[in-house]
């Protein structure tokens, strides 16, 4: 394991990320790019810790639990200058309208820093699978080519398979990495308010088995 600095806060908090693994497909996992959705993070922190334990996949990924640390210090959606992460990427359908306080975009796409850290690695590292941590209603929702992945995870965790969220996200990162970019997404939504031990029984193992897939399939 090499952890690293993945991208730094509006605040200049250092982002880490952790490097497993050094031959297979490239994935990328995020936790906590909402700051208020701890399902997310947790989970993430949950793998972190399995990966430290023992990491057998022939992988190379990156996963960064923490992704929103400003934040996630502040129990709050938005980072520190009140900008939704999931919102300000530079995607085609970008748009600077405010549709909800808590979607705000930014003053441009990728005008927060902490998009700017992600934006440089992904035109480096280009991942063949990314894994997104949310906390909603339960869902599973795909962009780009990561069904297998999403079908392995629905038989553990029996969650909803969708190729949209239900309303629009101009700005996101499933649109930006698996829609526009060749960088499958998938965006896990958690049952919000879930017991912790039932993160630990049921969504890491499911995790755990769809990077099985990802390992398998390339």
């Amino acid at each position: 394991m090499k952890s690293f600095i993945f991208s730094k806060s509006v605040n200049q908090l250092p982002i880490t990320g952790h490097n497993f693994g050094n031959n297979g497909p490239k994935v990328l996992i995020l936790g906590g790019v909402h700051g208020n959705e701890w399902e997310g993070v947790f989970a993430a922190k949950a793998l972190f810790g399995k990966f430290m334990e023992s990491f057998t996949y022939k992988l190379q990924l990156t996963i960064v639990p923490e992704f929103n640390v400003d934040g996630i210090l502040r129990g709050q959606r938005k980072n520190a200058r009140s900008i939704d992460l999931n919102r300000n990427l530079p995607t085609n359908d970008w748009s600077p309208e405010v549709a909800k306080e808590d979607y705000n975009p930014g003053p441009e796409p990728c005008s927060e820093p902490e998009n700017q850290g992600l934006v440089d690695w992904l035109k480096i590292h280009k991942p063949q699978f990314v894994l997104t941590l949310h906390s909603w209603k339960p869902l599973l929702n795909t962009n780009g080519n990561c069904k297998p992945e999403a079908e392995t995870i629905a038989k553990i965790t029996q969650y909803e398979i969708q190729d949209s969220i239900g309303y629009p996200t101009p700005g996101c990162l499933g649109t930006y990495c698996g829609l526009e970019r060749d960088m499958p997404t998938l965006t896990y939504e958690i049952e919000r308010n879930i017991d912790e031990k039932e993160i630990i029984k049921t969504h890491l193992p499911a995790i755990l088995e769809g990077l099985k897939t990802t390992e398998k399939r390339f």
